[in-house]
């Protein structure tokens, strides 16, 4: 595994905060970090100067072969179809199981710098499939997750879990078990995730992940009993929206640093 990408929060600024961000299927950690710290708000800031004591930690995709482009490429899984991430989802398990181990350990290793309350999740693209998979099997409450331009991964058995299961631990569970891992421990088991609160925004326009897959994960989290703040923009396409969704992004991280 290699190392994540690292931002340290601007000099003369404390870490207070530290964000985890996974990039999208093809990309890299840190060609996914410089075009990201490009966005700007309504008033040309960029969105380091706007958050100048976080922490910002970019992990990196393992190599795989994706058997529809017959190439090897940074991707968390591999699947059929980004436009339908429900087709073959047995093709998805492992490497998605992998993945999630993967950013569970970078996790770990962040919650020896702030607490895990203190720590967003999150990701673009495959990059918010796994972030948001990772966080829902973590037993861990985050201080907030953070959704760009993705899907839910086994939103469909997911649906059905909420459906049919009523309490929150054992959601938890029952998702962990969609990619054979291992029940929580008792001493593991924290907060609950699905009390971390959510952010999920997506384009209209986006072509290369329908925007009825990020309403379909924003429904879906709902029914778990998340609590989910969405936005859709007319415009934008498969990338964060400048710069209004640049200043949702940061409205939302100075909400929940601020602890509102």
């Amino acid at each position: 595994m290699s190392k994540p990408h690292v931002v340290k929060p601007k000099k003369g600024h404390a870490h207070t905060h530290t964000i985890i961000l996974l990039h999208g299927r093809g990309a890299t950690a840190t060609e996914f970090a410089e075009e990201f710290f490009e966005s700007q708000d309504r008033e040309e800031r960029f969105i380091s100067e706007l958050l100048p004591g976080i922490r910002w930690v970019f992990p990196s995709a393992t190599p795989r072969y994706a058997e529809t482009e017959k190439e090897t490429m940074n991707q968390w899984f591999d699947m059929t179809s980004v436009q339908r991430p429900q087709e073959d989802v047995e093709k998805q398990k492992e490497a998605l199981k992998e993945s999630v181990e993967q950013v569970l350990k970078i996790i770990e290793d962040e919650a020896r710098k702030v607490p895990r309350e203190k720590i967003f999740v999150g990701g673009i693209s495959q990059g918010c499939a796994t972030a948001l998979f990772t966080m829902l099997c973590s037993g861990d409450r985050f201080a907030g997750f953070i959704g760009l331009s993705g899907w839910l991964p086994f939103q469909e058995q997911i649906a059905d879990i909420a459906k049919r299961f009523p309490n929150l631990k054992y959601r938890v569970h029952r998702v962990r078990q969609l990619v054979e891992m291992k029940p929580l421990p008792d001493h593991m088991e924290r907060e609950c995730p699905l009390r971390t609160p959510v952010f999920i925004e997506h384009c209209e326009d986006d072509d290369t992940v329908p925007v009825e897959n990020g309403q379909a994960m924003a429904e879906t989290l709902d029914k778990l009993g998340m609590t989910v703040r969405t936005e859709w923009y007319t415009e934008g396409g498969h990338w964060i929206k400048e710069p209004q969704g640049v200043d949702d992004f940061v409205g939302f991280i100075w909400r929940k640093t601020m602890g509102l």
